[in-house]
């Protein structure tokens, strides 16, 4: 079921329109009016794998919640965010968190996130009963970090696809794929500290200011005052990225607002924001964002034009941010 597992694929969420949302009582995904939040209802309480989604559509926003006794919390992003995680005055996690990055988080433990830009996450509320005692990745499920995990990426991907048609089977069958996945985690056993959050702003403002021409690894390394290894492998710790494929995901970025914003031709567009070529750049874009050039223009086009041809609604006083969120 879960084929042709990418890690850089962008997964697309897909909320379901007002009108044909299916009560909250009945869908297999609850949405969360407060981050990590579930209604206590008799079917939630019984269940041992409860999934619920967050979306705020807020530049920053922050949180405090502790993961109930007999549960793990587990949250993988449906779009690439910035945030900080901390425990007390630690920070477990410092940066930019790309789409499809794991977290976990253990029973009884509270944890404050601030996002620094708009978000989207589902959230497992797993049965510490689907964790057996004695595992050796159980000890390693607690202020877990994967960045860009294939097979959750797939797994949210999956299940946000259904959206409200999302049978409780279904989405039963998806978060005990999840929960064994996490009990046969092969943990890294020597962790690499990441980059320094000012040389990683240093890097970010050089590789925006020089994307558009050739940047090589040494280069970036001299840039943040590293040798290329300890470089590279700060940079992926901090990141999710190796330094390569963070330049090739800044230009798919910026080839996609002039895809969307202007009429240039394509291998005009390949060479502003880089490539050498418009087969290469047509081949880079695809895999990573899952359409080629041509397909993800006419498919923006076409989103644009539905929300501009869509009746505008009356304004609410209040909770504006959360209805155009679950819109």
């Amino acid at each position: 079921m879960f084929t042709d597992l990418q890690a850089r694929s962008r997964i697309d969420f897909r909320a379901a329109t007002r009108d044909g949302e299916a009560p909250q009582q009945t869908r297999a995904v609850a949405r969360e009016s407060t981050w990590r939040q579930l209604d206590c209802n008799e079917r939630a309480a019984s269940e041992t794998i409860a999934i619920s989604r967050w979306e705020d559509a807020r530049d920053i926003s922050s949180h405090q919640a502790t993961t109930p006794e007999d549960r793990y919390f587990v949250a993988i992003a449906l779009k690439t965010t910035r945030a900080k995680l901390s425990r007390d005055r630690q920070i477990i996690f410092d940066g930019t968190m790309p789409a499809g990055t794991l977290y976990v988080s253990a029973p009884s433990k509270p944890l404050a996130a601030q996002f620094q830009a708009p978000c989207a996450f589902l959230h497992f509320h797993i049965s510490t009963d689907h964790f057996p005692a004695g595992l050796p990745a159980i000890e390693g499920l607690d202020n877990l970090v994967l960045l860009r995990d294939p097979l959750a990426a797939e797994l949210a991907k999956a299940l946000t696809e259904h959206g409200d048609a999302a049978d409780r089977p279904f989405a039963r069958c998806i978060g005990q794929t999840l929960a064994m996945h996490l009990t046969r985690l092969e943990l890294p056993r020597a962790k690499v500290n990441a980059l320094p959050k000012w040389r990683l702003r240093r890097i970010e403002q050089y590789v925006a200011d020089h994307f558009d021409r050739c940047i090589s690894l040494s280069e970036l390394a001299n840039v943040a005052g590293l040798s290329r290894m300890h470089f590279a492998a700060q940079f992926r710790a901090a990141t999710g990225y190796r330094p390569r494929e963070y330049l090739l995901n800044h230009r798919v970025e910026h080839a996609k607002t002039l895809l969307a914003s202007t009429e240039r031709p394509l291998a005009e567009i390949a060479l502003a924001v880089g490539f050498s070529t418009q087969a290469h750049f047509s081949t880079v874009f695809k895999r990573i964002s899952g359409q080629s050039p041509a397909r993800w223009r006419l498919a923006s086009k076409s989103q644009r034009f539905e929300v501009e041809a869509s009746p505008r609604r009356r304004p609410s006083a209040d909770g504006d941010w959360i209805a155009s969120a679950a819109a």
